[in-house]
């Protein structure tokens, strides 16, 4: 149960600068750039206590309290009477891919498509729009929502397509269907074999499906977006991501060009949004970071490396400790060796980074967290996490707290994978899949996400996912395995002060509360109060970060 502030706190930092909605009138007697007051503020604070207004001054909040009190004691140049609406701590997503998202956003978007016939008119409207494109791309089919739940394969692309390669990857990132054009261009063949991937073939010829690490194959061969291409993606993405109420986003799987170029636009005031950074565990990645060792600014923070496990429920491809019920003898696999994740996790730990592993298999989760348990050696505050824990087998659970081991969870794909996920687990596994209250128990925080474009960039359906464990049309009724949803509270902690902590960032950002920065959004009804199903229609109505307004609707 949330309690009203009503103790004042203040204190003077530093910090930027910020716009407010009216010229103040009050007469308090000391200085702040922006007074919030007559709101529903939820401060997020460690006891959940509920305010009606704050101050805040260079960026950062400087007094939290009741409306009395902070405009009895503060004059500021900018006031926003909040009129009773809601306000909560900037969205922090814990797992996203911000760029990619951005680029995403310049290719054939085939996410909802109902048939394979409709992924073939999008692809088509796209190669019109851009008929002078070298490459077409696409991504976000997923043949779970089709009337044929089947792999498409690559004959009516060679058809339409016999001289553009084509690749169109699947929603979850980890299959794709590629043209014989591409497959051409990458030099596969039936005969191509690889650790962690897998090029399909039926009676000795090739599907045009590649799974895992076959996709990067192909994909190496599309020539890499240009500085300017880049740089727009970066903006429409935080345009985007402003507008849903996100104010720290963690990209999962960066490369040292791009982290670079987003700390170059921020330093040019050309992008807002705080990025926690994963990079991706290239060689030039490891030699610059392990060098030079973790990077910090107030918008910027390169600590950590992502690191694949396994492939996806969907394709198949997550590593299970028994064969899938929908195929026989076929259990999945890893993406590389159990030597290599035990050596790179030795160098990371050595390195002062913290270890963020992609685990959606029980095979893969457990060989993650006894990896992770014998290079952290009991408790500890390394906060390295498994990214999704999305099966997990019941003997494996404990290890999460005994080893401090956070686990980076993304509701929507329980409320997305529901439908066909007890096909893929039969019975008895699917009761140990998406367990998100289990997992909150081991340490008494997780951190959410959305995955996106996995799944949407809205952080409300996040939310609705977690708490009612339904999808937009609010089945099943009573909810998909509702032992192990979350409640209100733990919510929307896990969208902001935890996934806060699982970057090491709980002491700047993640609540309302003095000293930290002013990142708040105000929005159009109550998360804690409001029906479940008026959940996903909230509206962000203004986004500030350093108490500057970045959106308003």
């Amino acid at each position: 149960m949330t309690k009203h502030l009503r103790t004042l706190s203040a204190a003077l930092l530093l910090g930027g600068t910020l716009l407010g909605s009216c010229t103040s009138t009050q007469t308090g007697s000391e200085a702040a750039d922006l007074v919030v007051y007559n709101g529903n503020v939820y401060t997020v604070n460690e006891n959940f206590d509920k305010a009606e207004a704050f101050a805040v001054k260079d960026g950062k909040i400087l007094a939290v309290g009741t409306s009395e009190e902070i405009r009895g004691m503060y004059t500021a140049a900018e006031e926003l009477d909040a009129e009773g609406k809601t306000i909560y701590p900037g969205f922090i997503d814990a797992h996203a891919h911000f760029y990619s998202y951005g680029l995403s956003l310049q290719s054939a978007d085939l996410v909802g498509t109902e048939s394979f016939e409709e992924v073939v008119q999008k692809v088509t409207e796209q190669r019109e729009k851009f008929p002078a494109a070298e490459w077409i791309i696409g991504r976000g089919w997923d043949q779970n929502d089709w009337p044929v739940k089947e792999f498409p394969t690559k004959d009516t692309l060679d058809l339409l397509f016999p001289d553009t390669p084509v690749l169109l990857t699947r929603i979850d990132g980890h299959a794709a269907l590629a043209n014989q054009k591409a497959l051409d261009l990458a030099g596969v063949t039936p005969q191509t074999k690889m650790v962690g991937g897998l090029v399909e073939v039926e009676n000795g010829k090739m599907t045009g499906i590649l799974v895992d690490n076959a996709i990067d194959r192909v994909s190496s061969k599309i020539p890499a977006p240009t500085e300017e291409e880049s740089r727009e993606a970066l903006k429409i993405a935080e345009a985007n991501t402003f507008a849903v109420g996100l104010t720290t986003v963690d990209d999962a799987g960066l490369d040292k060009a791009t982290v670079d170029l987003i700390d170059d636009m921020h330093q040019k005031g050309e992008l807002q949004m705080r990025v926690y950074a994963m990079l991706t565990p290239s060689q030039e990645n490891q030699d610059h970071y392990f060098k030079n060792g973790p990077y910090k600014t107030d918008r910027l923070n390169v600590r950590s490396f992502k690191i694949y496990s396994d492939g996806a429920l969907g394709s198949r491809g997550a590593s299970l400790l028994k064969p899938y019920a929908d195929k026989h003898n076929h259990y999945g696999f890893l993406l590389a060796s159990e030597q290599e994740f035990c050596d790179i996790a030795a160098k990371l730990n050595e390195h002062g980074f913290q270890m963020n592993t992609h685990a959606i298999g029980d095979s893969a989760n457990r060989l993650l967290l006894d990896i992770y348990g014998e290079v952290l050696g009991g408790e500890n505050d390394k906060r390295w996490r498994i990214e999704h824990s999305q099966i997990i087998n019941p003997g494996d659970m404990a290890k999460f707290g005994k080893y401090n081991i956070i686990p980076s969870v993304q509701p929507t794909h329980a409320t997305s994978d529901m439908y066909w996920a007890g096909d893929r687990l039969g019975k008895e596994r699917i009761k140990h899949a998406y367990p998100f209250k289990e997992l909150l128990d081991q340490n008494g925080y997780l951190a959410l996400g959305t995955d996106f474009p996995v799944e949407s960039i809205n952080p409300f359906y996040t939310f609705h996912s977690a708490v009612a464990r339904q999808d937009a049309k609010s089945w099943p009724e009573g909810g998909f395995q509702m032992e192990n949803a979350l409640s209100r509270e733990e919510a929307l902690r896990g969208m902001t002060i935890w996934a806060a902590k699982s970057n090491f960032e709980e002491l700047e950002k993640g609540s309302i509360e003095p000293g930290k920065f002013a990142d708040f959004i105000l929005v159009d009804r109550d998360l804690m109060t409001v029906e479940p199903t008026q959940i996903r229609d909230t509206q962000v109505l203004r986004t500030y970060l350093n108490g500057k307004l970045v959106f308003k609707k």
